[in-house]
């Protein structure tokens, strides 16, 4: 009879060695975990995440840190004895270092920074003198660079030596003796060579290259555009000051798609983990435009009452104004949604703005009139089943005009909040600012107002000498 052992799971390995404080062991068992594993045990028992990393080696919790999101990466600093802080932060590379003194107070970060080996201190003082958005504040220093008189043979034995230290070796700078930047060269093409065949001769000079001052999001597009895995990062003397890698660029797209997702949604960007941001905090994120939708929305009553005398007239009308309302504040809300999107991935430019109105305008007739023949419709359906007596008749004989007044309104605020959707977005670019913050509520508010100045005209002009 054979006897079944129950094999633990790794959480359960974990908290077996972590309660037995035996360092080798602990040790031992988180540096033969996956890096992510580890990253995963943190978020699961945060009571150790501290031990965690002051128990692995210095390189391998370098890498987990890294991957944490913010708060839990300050909360491990705050925790860490002093001489683990500052192996750990000596240890990370300089980019992965300032994204994270970047996001803490200036005292802290002044604190910090006395902490870190002297060559460490002056290049993250150097990035982080850079603007915040700027792809300066992405670079790393740590990159290969050969010169072109080098050959084959040459730059092979020095990526041995110095490769280890490099933030990557996928590719290879080409530099003069001044720094001046010159041309990049993969890895692959390197291998492939003539050992004897000089650099210069490997060079074709068809690189893509970034300044230290554009602005992050240009280089999310570089990458995107260009299929690179490194980019090399020049000052305006072409003097090369470092690289930016795509993990850098995929951290700061999710985080811009993030924001983006927060703005339209009608609020400020958190910047924050939700369950994290202090309660406060996040009111005062939303009230902002909380306030300003309100009182926008209160355009609609004062619309309302300038209409008041045509309404009291014909109470039918009121019956059609959430109809209204609502599918012009859903078709803008569709439009800027669409045009926000488009513009964040490079699909549109401010250029295109000719080519989006008329595509806009095709499209806002067509959903128009789909709307206005079923709103036509709508009213006829009853109007029949009012006339067999089944319901009070509300329309009356002229349920037609009633109709007709229907359809082509919501035509006409269709149209116009495609419009406006589409249009608010690009505006908002070519005046400098974000695009995500004509937000879906922003948009359906403004078209609410709007759309009632269209319905009550057309009821005007349908319906006069009935009203």
């Amino acid at each position: 009879m054979s006897v079944e052992f129950e094999v633990p799971t790794p959480e359960q390995r974990f908290l077996e060695i972590i309660q037995s404080e035996d360092p080798l062991q602990i040790r031992e068992f988180l540096d033969s975990q996956n890096i992510s594993d580890v990253a995963e045990l943190i978020s699961e028992y945060p009571d150790y995440e501290d031990r965690i990393i002051a128990n692995m080696s210095v390189h391998r919790a370098s890498s987990t840190f890294k991957i944490l999101d913010f708060p839990t990466q300050k909360r491990i600093i705050q925790e860490l004895p002093p001489f683990k802080t500052a192996e750990l932060l000596n240890e990370l590379s300089a980019d992965d270092r300032t994204s994270f003194l970047e996001e803490l107070p200036g005292e802290v970060v002044k604190e910090l920074i006395k902490t870190l080996d002297p060559e460490e201190r002056k290049i993250t003082l150097s990035l982080l003198g850079y603007p915040e958005d700027s792809v300066g504040r992405l670079m790393t220093p740590d990159y290969i660079a050969v010169q072109k008189d080098w050959t084959v043979r040459e730059v092979i034995r020095h990526i041995r030596e110095v490769g280890k230290d490099s933030e990557t070796i996928d590719v290879i700078y080409v530099v003069d003796d001044k720094g001046v930047f010159i041309d990049d060269i993969r890895i692959r093409e390197i291998i492939l060579a003539n050992p004897d065949k000089r650099i210069e001769d490997v060079i074709d000079n068809r690189y893509i290259a970034l300044h230290v001052d554009d602005d992050q999001e240009t280089a999310s597009q570089a990458f995107k555009m260009n299929n690179r895995v490194a980019l090399p990062v020049l000052d305006s003397h072409n003097i090369m000051m470092g690289i930016v890698t795509i993990d850098d660029i995929l951290w700061v797209a999710q985080e811009e798609f993030t924001e983006d997702v927060q703005k339209i949604g009608g609020t400020e960007a958190l910047n924050e983990p939700y369950l994290e941001i202090p309660f406060f905090k996040l009111i005062k994120k939303r009230v902002g435009w909380l306030i300003i939708l309100f009182l926008s929305e209160m355009l609609t009553a004062t619309a309302m009452s300038f209409y008041a005398d045509e309404i009291a007239k014909k109470v039918v009308l009121s019956i059609f104004v959430p109809l209204i309302m609502s599918s012009g504040g859903n078709s803008g809300s569709q439009a800027s949604t669409l045009i926000i999107q488009a513009m964040a991935i490079g699909e549109i430019t401010i250029a295109d703005w000719w080519r989006v109105i008329r595509r806009e305008v095709l499209s806002g007739l067509i959903l128009g009139s789909i709307l206005g023949t079923i709103g036509f419709f709508r009213i006829f359906i009853w109007h029949l089943i009012m006339q067999h007596g089944i319901i009070r008749d509300l329309y009356g004989p002229q349920w037609m005009l009633i109709g007709f007044t229907v359809g082509l309104s919501l035509i006409g605020v269709v149209l116009w909040g495609t419009l406006a959707g589409s249009m608010l977005p690009i505006i908002l670019k070519r005046l400098g600012a974000d695009p995500a913050v004509s937000s879906a509520p922003f948009v359906a508010t403004l078209v609410d107002v709007t759309g009632l100045v269209i319905y009550f005209t057309v009821a005007t002009l349908i319906l006069q000498g009935m009203m």
